[in-house]
C-alpha cells in the first residue's frame, strides 16, 4: 500500500468518525427536543387520540371507570360504560389507562369540542333524564337536573324533589340512570 491509499484510508477512518459524532450528538438533539416538545402535550389531547378506545379512568370520589371514550370537550369527556353514560369533568380524573400513544394537539379539535361541562349537563336536564352526581370529596346525589347555571347545577332529589345545588368545581362525573 503506497502513502496515497494510506492517507486515503486515513481521510476514510477520521471521516467515519466524525459522521459517527454528528449521529451521537444529532441523536441527544433529537431526544432533547422530543422532551421539550412533549412538555407541550396535555391530558386533554392524549384523550382526544383515544376516543373511540376502551380506558380506565381513575376519578375522585368514585375509584376507577371503565368505558370507551367517546367524547373529550372542553373541561368534560364523555365515557360509554355499558348501560350509563358518564360525564367526568377533566379535573377530577387522576389516572387513566388505556389511552394511544399518540395526542390531537387542540388546534385540530372541531369547534363542537369548546362546548363545556354546562353545555353537557344541559343536555341531560332537556332530556330529563335521571341521574347521579358524584362529587369529588365522595358525596353522591341522586335526581333530575333542572337547571344548570354558569358554574353549578340544580338537582331535583327525593321523592319531595328538594333542590340541591351542586357547584362545578365540586362536581367530579355525572352518571346516566336511564
Amino acid at each position: 500500500m503506497g502513502w496515497e491509499d494510506e492517507l486515503f484510508a486515513l481521510f476514510d477512518d477520521l471521516e467515519d468518525q466524525a459522521s459517527a459524532l454528528y449521529s451521537a450528538e444529532r441523536d441527544l438533539e433529537v431526544a432533547d427536543r422530543s422532551r421539550a416538545e412533549y412538555q407541550q402535550v396535555t391530558l386533554a389531547s392524549r384523550l382526544m387520540a383515544s376516543v373511540a378506545q376502551p380506558v380506565t379512568l381513575g376519578v375522585l370520589g368514585v375509584g376507577p371507570v371503565s368505558g370507551t371514550l367517546e367524547r373529550v370537550a372542553d373541561g368534560w369527556l364523555l365515557l360509554a360504560a355499558g348501560d350509563h353514560d358518564w360525564i367526568v369533568a377533566h379535573g377530577a380524573v387522576t389516572t387513566v389507562a388505556g389511552t394511544s400513544e399518540r395526542s390531537v394537539p387542540e388546534v385540530a379539535w372541531s369547534p363542537l369540542t369548546r362546548l363545556g361541562l354546562a353545555s353537557a349537563l344541559r343536555r341531560i336536564a332537556e332530556a330529563g333524564e335521571p341521574c347521579l352526581l358524584h362529587l369529588r370529596d365522595g358525596g353522591r346525589h341522586d335526581g333530575l337536573l333542572r337547571r344548570v347555571g354558569a358554574d353549578f347545577c340544580e338537582l331535583a332529589t327525593g321523592e319531595d324533589r328538594r333542590t340541591v345545588l351542586v357547584a362545578f368545581s365540586a362536581l367530579a362525573a355525572a352518571q346516566s340512570r336511564s
